[in-house]
């Protein structure tokens, strides 16, 4: 069938040489990169650090609302960072575990990073609840409303499980949590970009990824989504000189808090990845997460498709509504048929309780669902022949 987003595939180098279905954990790279990388060799080789009035300062914003724009954000609410924890971060800064309304409510299906951070507030006096999954795959929107009461703080989850790609009722989330006085902490990691996401609809608190994946921006940026009445209010205890209302005055002491996106900043933003980064995040909207996602809702049921012919379990929700860009297969052996497909230049990963994890993108053809199954079936046949 006649698929017009393949017109951007000759954008991405690696295309040409692998079949790339690993966008889950790091999008294919734009051609745009090397000369987005090397504009910011030639600034700093050529303007020094007048770099930084010229162009360098407001980088680290102007990305920020460039992000924004994908998650229907206002602009000035999205500040940039390196990373998902550091974000999470600034957002717990913000709180005092103190008081009676201490609870931390999240899922064991989080991203372990974001979980190791808020069982490390226990020390502060945090009081975490984590809900169990049932079935590695899905976790029950029931429990986690449940556990979600009027001593709830924080309730930090991940709006598609990096696992599964099961995708969570964020509203029903963001709707309890509001509804008992708490404030949901939301990481779109794994859906801005095949997955649509409304900030201002969700009226969600804070959202925040990283544009390594989904994005196709590379490592070393990530964004903090503060919904802008709260970021007029609130003052994080991680921060730096760029959230300073005057950071070139150099003053002694306590920080004076600027305005958002910048108020919730702190040290010397990370130039050349946000430079890295605009070439993806310029194709993502300009090719459109609706119909990224989609093709991604096709792609991904052929995938379920092939393995259950195969009689693999999937490890991934069948219904296309509650499935983000990736699905999980557990063929047998499938950490060594990963490693298999990788020495043939087949980019997938293999995750504990997920099994193989491919990840079709916009730019990825429908033959490369059915050259990457093949290929599991002859690595399987191979091992069967050795081990006999």
């Amino acid at each position: 069938m006649a698929d017009d987003l393949l017109r951007y595939r000759s954008q991405f180098p690696i295309l040409e040489r692998s079949t790339y279905l690993i966008s889950n954990s790091l999008g294919a790279m734009p051609q745009g990169v090397y000369e987005a990388v090397k504009g910011y060799a030639d600034t700093w080789a050529t303007r020094g650090v007048r770099a930084w009035e010229e162009r360098w300062w407001m980088l680290a914003a102007q990305v920020g609302d460039e992000i924004g724009t994908l998650m229907n954000a206002a602009p000035g609410s999205v500040s940039t960072h390196q990373n998902v924890t550091t974000c999470q971060a600034v957002v717990a800064s913000c709180f005092d575990f103190s008081g009676k309304r201490n609870k931390v409510v999240y899922s064991d299906l989080n991203f372990p990073s974001v979980m190791y951070f808020w069982e490390a507030q226990r020390a502060y006096g945090a009081r975490v609840h984590m809900v169990k999954t049932d079935d590695g795959i899905t976790v029950s929107t029931d429990r986690l409303l449940d556990a979600i009461d009027e001593q709830t703080l924080l309730v930090p989850v991940s709006h598609v499980i990096f696992r599964s790609a099961y995708i969570q009722d964020a509203k029903a989330i963001v709707e309890k949590a509001h509804r008992v006085g708490a404030q949901v902490v939301l990481d779109t990691f794994q859906s801005l970009g095949t997955v649509p996401v409304d900030v201002q609809a969700l009226d969600v608190d804070f959202t925040c990824g990283g544009v390594l994946k989904w994005l196709c921006g590379g490592p070393g940026v990530a964004y903090l989504y503060v919904r802008p009445d709260l970021g007029k209010k609130l003052q994080p205890k991680f921060t730096g000189w760029f959230a300073h209302q005057n950071p070139f005055g150099f003053e002694i002491g306590p920080t004076r808090y600027g305005e958002p996106p910048f108020r919730f900043m702190n040290g010397t933003s990370h130039i050349p990845a946000l430079e890295a980064a605009r070439p993806g995040l310029k194709i993502i909207a300009e090719v459109g997460i609706e119909r990224i996602r989609e093709k991604s809702k096709r792609q991904t049921f052929r995938l379920i498709e092939l393995a259950s012919e195969r009689g693999w379990r999937v490890n991934s929700p069948r219904h296309p509504d509650q499935r983000g860009g990736t699905v999980s297969i557990e063929m047998p052996d499938a950490e060594e048929v990963c490693r298999e497909l990788l020495k043939r230049d087949i980019l997938v990963d293999y995750r504990p309780q997920a099994g193989v994890r491919m990840a079709p993108h916009f730019y990825n053809q429908d033959e490369e669902l059915e050259t990457a199954i093949a290929a599991v079936d002859e690595i399987l046949k191979e091992r069967s022949v050795t081990t006999k």
